[in-house]
């Protein structure tokens, strides 16, 4: 049971508690074992074993899409909440304290008598900087509604969930729950698409979404792409501005806009870096970003601003979570 909540959130984010585990690449090893680079995958605990076998020496860091979106909103200095499973295992409370640490509030759910461990994605980056990931899930996929509490989703200002629960039933029916919570709260909810393959398993499902249940969408260009069908980006921005209040789509080094559903188009440039080194994580600190300056009325382009100095803080170096204080790189913004 949650408690000693705080009167209010800015965001809830709910997804995947996932423990990263980060090496250097070469194509040759994505095509040895059947990668596409710069997606993710699902694995079988076997597979991961095999991949994981075949990487070089890397680091070991919590990661997990929205969870590293919510560990951003905290650097920035936001009052954040994760929800998430993890077992009782040794990477369960890696990941457990790695995510109180940075400020955010963490109730782990009971796992039960699961003999699921905790989840880890293997990620590789290759010289290019893409990075392709590997995700065994193990017992993250078990969220399940009675894990996420109604206070969590009532007290928050957004939540935000990520595309990539939408791949196992019972979790569907936990985010299905936290956005209708929110709604009834009166409450916005944010979602992101969070894979290309993700939105081709399911785009019935997230076009529905966005058009009856998301206030704001997150997407990159080949998401935003794949959902509505398209090889044309302005097609893809046309049709999104038709089905959600706000639709924050990146595009790597050409920025990103925000499309709003009153027909505002609004351009921000992606932020200056000195070297992209590892792009994981890029899209999860761009939400960070914005949602953060989303709740504390800030405005729309500078929320993509903030966004866009979140993911370019990240991409600078290996791991998906920032390295330094976001609150003090935004405060010439």
């Amino acid at each position: 049971m949650t408690t000693d909540l705080p009167e209010s959130f800015d965001v809830l984010c709910v997804g995947n508690a996932i423990v990263d585990v980060i090496s250097h690449a070469d194509d040759a090893l994505l095509a040895e074992h059947g990668m596409v680079k710069g997606t993710m995958a699902l694995v079988e605990a076997d597979r991961a074993l095999a991949i994981y076998g075949a990487m070089g020496p890397g680091i070991e860091s919590s990661g997990g899409s929205a969870a590293n979106t919510a560990a951003g909103i905290a650097s920035f200095g936001g009052h954040v909440a994760f929800i998430g499973k993890v077992a009782g295992d040794q990477l369960g409370q890696v990941f457990t304290h790695d995510i109180r640490s940075a400020g955010v509030h963490f109730d782990a759910p009971d796992p039960g008598d699961s003999d699921e461990s905790t989840a880890r994605c293997m990620v590789l980056v290759t010289p290019d900087a893409q990075r392709t990931m590997n995700t065994f899930l193990g017992i993250s996929s078990y969220l399940s509604p009675r894990d996420v509490p109604e206070a969590l989703a009532q007290r928050a200002a957004v939540t935000y969930c990520e595309g990539y629960l939408w791949d196992q039933p019972v979790a569907k029916e936990a985010i299905r729950k936290a956005m209708d919570t929110a709604k009834a709260a009166g409450h916005r909810v944010a979602f992101t698409l969070s894979d290309p393959f993700c939105v081709d398993r399911h785009r019935a499902e997230f076009l529905e979404l966005a058009e009856h249940s998301v206030d704001i969408l997150f997407a990159n260009e080949s998401e935003i792409c794949s959902l509505y069908e398209t090889d044309h980006w302005d097609t893809a921005v046309a049709k999104v501005a038709g089905h959600c209040e706000i639709a924050c789509l990146t595009r790597s080094e050409l920025g990103s806009m925000i499309v709003t559903g009153d027909g505002q188009r609004i351009t921000v440039p992606a932020h200056p870096v000195d070297a992209v080194v590892d792009t994981t994580g890029a899209g999860d600190l761009y939400a960070a970003g914005f949602l953060y300056g989303f709740t504390n009325d800030f405005g729309l382009e500078t929320a993509g601003r903030l966004g866009a100095l979140a993911a370019g803080e990240v991409i600078g170096h290996l791991g998906a979570r920032p390295e330094v204080s976001l609150a003090d790189l935004a405060k010439s913004l």
